[in-house]
């Protein structure tokens, strides 16, 4: 496997993930969107460059679906992974995998379909040749409902307002003595995902007082991304990460950044 590392802002410039194409790859996988940095990854240019060179092409958008327009047919997109509990406002442990038609998937698990209970393996119809036993009717039904909501506010009036607060949350955070946005400073190039460094104090201890002292909720430390912690220099610090969200208020966005500002 061949990891090519981004940019400190996060950025990545496709002609490196050209160059490290071999003949024996078989798969391009690329995140849309950092979990720690916030920035957007060039994935209609890379999706362009492994249709070139007819290499399967799979997209993580754990932090987009739902919150960034996403066209697997124009970005060429082979397969697309996704979470049902973030931007499609899902309950958790759901989630899905798009695969295009005409591209064959070895199973992963095996076991009753349903629909065809003689053979003994998996059928060879998609999606029923990946999902093998009982599925999780329950949360389909809320997932569905998320996915409902987000149509009917609509994708692009979504990320608008969530950027919108991501932007008054840098902009009040910009100039604190020590504090330190990690990603890129152009909003148009992030999600809704704002982490910070201060020097001379610990995230964890920072989240532990907003959500002790001010009811403000964060997540601190490496984010199940040590990678891209490595790639920031936040490797041994970790970082303190806000997610302004489409129910939150420009008021709380506010009064979050007041709160961290009065600890430093």
């Amino acid at each position: 496997m061949t990891v090519i590392p981004c940019a400190a802002d996060g950025t990545l410039d496709p002609a490196e993930v050209e160059s490290a194409i071999r003949p024996s790859t078989r798969l391009i996988a690329l995140l849309h969107a950092s979990n720690v940095l916030g920035t957007i990854l060039p994935v209609a240019e890379i999706g362009a460059l492994a249709r070139r060179h007819g290499i399967p092409f799979l997209a993580d958008a754990a932090q987009t679906a739902g919150a960034y327009p996403i066209d697997m047919e124009a970005m060429n997109i082979d397969l697309l992974a996704f979470p049902g509990h973030k931007g499609l406002f899902g309950p958790h442990g759901t989630g899905g995998l798009i695969v295009c038609p005409g591209l064959a998937l070895e199973t992963w698990i095996e076991g009753g379909s349903g629909t065809e209970s003689a053979p003994e393996t998996m059928p060879e119809m998609l999606p029923l040749r990946l999902e093998a036993g009982t599925q999780n009717a329950a949360g389909i039904a809320g997932l569905l409902a998320g996915v409902r909501f987000v149509l009917e506010h609509g994708v692009e009036q979504i990320r608008a307002y969530e950027m919108t607060l991501s932007a008054l949350l840098m902009d009040l955070l910009r100039d604190a003595p020590g504090l330190t946005i990690l990603g890129p400073t152009d909003p148009s190039q992030r999600t809704a995902v704002v982490s910070v460094t201060v020097d001379g104090y610990v995230p964890e201890q920072l989240a532990d007082v907003l959500d002790q002292v001010y009811d403000v909720a964060t997540r601190a430390g490496l984010h199940c991304a040590p990678q891209a912690h490595r790639t920031v220099g936040t490797l041994e610090s970790g970082a303190l990460r806000f997610s302004p969200g489409y129910f939150n208020t420009a008021n709380e966005i506010r009064e979050a950044a007041e709160a961290l500002l009065s600890i430093l």
